[in-house]
């Protein structure tokens, strides 16, 4: 009999959005950013965001550009 660490499991890959579509990341695009922020605020880490570390490095750049525009708030409101 087999036991579930001997079944062979083929995990979807996950594929980067930016790369294959070509979108261009722009701290002034707040609807596409907003999606990578958790509810409390914080960016979202890369394994469960999807992307490749290009584009993680990217994103995280580009929020805390748009955080210090005031564009995306820091934290939680109160």
């Amino acid at each position: 009999m087999e036991s579930p660490r001997d079944k062979k499991y083929f995990a979807k890959k996950k594929v980067c959005r930016f790369c294959t579509e070509s979108i261009e990341m722009d701290y002034k695009n707040v609807d596409m950013l907003s999606r990578y922020i958790s509810d409390r605020k914080k960016i979202v880490p890369r394994r469960n965001s999807g992307l490749c570390a290009g584009c993680q490095r990217e994103l995280a750049a580009a929020i805390k550009r748009a955080r210090f525009m005031a564009l995306l708030p820091y934290t939680v409101l109160h």
